[in-house]
């Protein structure tokens, strides 16, 4: 799924949320919290996220895989992630996913990243109206 979506492909990873998904961005980012279920996550934080980019024709996707750990269910991915914003200004991070999976879904994961980067683009760029 990283090797498609750094290609360019995003299309694999809403395929890999469970329907009852929990993702919770720690710390105090304009995003921080929990969301419930694959509906709340894509609606209140990867939608927006995505829609970000949408007219920039470099989306936002890993650039590098520092790596990919796991233990049974659990999976841990550290990688920088980037892509051109709207606004024509670069938008980068470098994110550390703790993830439980569950059939080939992830069932919960927690993501830490910059928050400081990450509220300064939320800030700058408004998502593309559809």
């Amino acid at each position: 799924m990283f090797n498609a979506w750094m290609a360019g492909d995003s299309s694999a990873f809403p395929l890999l949320l469970s329907d009852d998904i929990e993702w919770t961005i720690t710390g105090n980012s304009l995003a921080a919290g929990t969301t419930r279920g694959r509906t709340e996550l894509m609606a209140k934080v990867l939608g927006p996220f995505g829609a970000r980019f949408v007219h920039s024709g470099d989306g936002f996707r890993p650039r590098h895989i520092h790596g990919v750990y796991a233990d049974g269910d659990t999976v841990v991915v550290h990688f920088d992630a980037a892509g051109t914003a709207n606004d024509g200004k670069p938008y980068s991070n470098s994110y550390v996913w703790l993830l439980t999976m569950n059939n080939g879904k992830i069932v919960r994961a927690t993501a830490f990243f910059d928050s400081i980067a990450f509220d300064d683009f939320w800030r700058r760029v408004q998502p593309a109206q559809n």
